[in-house]
């Protein structure tokens, strides 16, 4: 066994709010992060938090992406997405959506109508994604995974489950595409004696707290809010619940080893292109949402 040394564990208690529908705490980002969590750029946990009814709008209006990956998790409440590449669709607990930004979308995010309607408890993630540089203009795309559609694989000893999103745990395969080898696992904890699971020696690892508390290699205890970032060499790592159970997601990828250049809602390889992002973007190159109906 070569086992994946923690190099670091962090926390984030203090957040901000993305529009009126989504209480974040930013967990990472590319300018603290980047070289070691290649290729994942950023996370945002938004919630949990309990929304009174409304018959308004909830959410974040319409705004621009371009040269990478937005994956939402939904774990409690429910989402609707619409996007200038014609993606769109309503995801809720279980659900994922993987939208490719690509060369250029604006798209809108709120809590869909049903959920405003009745409240209720908001609990998610999302997670954003590099392209490689020679895909960053890639053709937009909207993947909407519901539930059922990603497998879950028994850990041994009873241990909990894997939900695999992306890549791929034990023989059985995520739905997700993906642009470079990567795993999105969604874990569920329910035993206190430890299990192992493997990743590529030389991938980054990031194991993220979301529910309950888990223990990363008999060493770092995660909760809420916390994660914990691994040495790229070696391939093992240990989880166990502790208490009641846990909910962990767990990211490893094979690095891109590319220059990152970012500005808000762009993630380019150079300034130069972030220029130019924002030039085809005040040009109106990335299209305009259809009409609401």
């Amino acid at each position: 066994m070569s086992l994946k040394q923690v190099t670091g564990a962090y926390t984030r208690e203090r957040g901000h709010w993305v529009g009126d529908g989504f209480p974040v705490r930013t967990l990472f980002d590319y300018n603290t992060f980047g070289a070691k969590l290649s290729p994942f750029l950023m996370l945002d946990r938004a919630g949990p938090l309990e929304f009174t009814p409304t018959a308004q709008q909830r959410g974040v209006g319409v705004h621009p992406h371009r040269g990478f990956e937005t994956v939402t998790i939904i774990y409690s409440g429910s989402v609707a997405h619409r996007d200038s590449g014609g993606g769109g669709g309503t995801i809720g607990p279980g659900d994922v959506q993987w939208m490719t930004a690509g060369s250029g979308v604006v798209h809108e995010e709120f809590h869909a109508p049903a959920f405003a309607a009745s409240g209720g408890l908001l609990d998610m993630v999302q997670l954003w994604v590099n392209l490689p540089a020679k895909d960053k203009m890639t053709t937009p795309r909207y993947q909407s995974i519901v539930d059922a559609q990603i497998p879950a694989v028994d850990l041994p000893g009873g241990a909990g489950r894997v939900r695999v999103i992306a890549g791929e745990f034990s023989g059985a395969r995520g739905p997700a595409h993906t642009f470079s080898p990567m795993h999105v696992w969604d874990v569920q904890l329910t035993a206190e004696d430890p299990v192992t699971l493997q990743t590529p020696d030389g991938w980054s690892l990031a194991v993220v707290g979301l529910h309950g508390a888990a223990i990363v290699n008999e060493s770092h205890r995660l909760h809420d809010g916390q994660f914990a970032v691994f040495d790229h060499a070696g391939s093992d790592f240990t989880l166990r619940a502790q208490g009641a159970g846990a909910t962990v997601l767990v990211l490893a990828g094979q690095p891109l080893n590319e220059p990152i250049a970012g500005y808000g809602p762009f993630v380019m390889s150079t300034m130069q292109e972030i220029d130019k992002a924002i030039e085809d973007y005040n040009s109106g190159h990335f299209g305009s949402l259809p009409q609401a109906g």
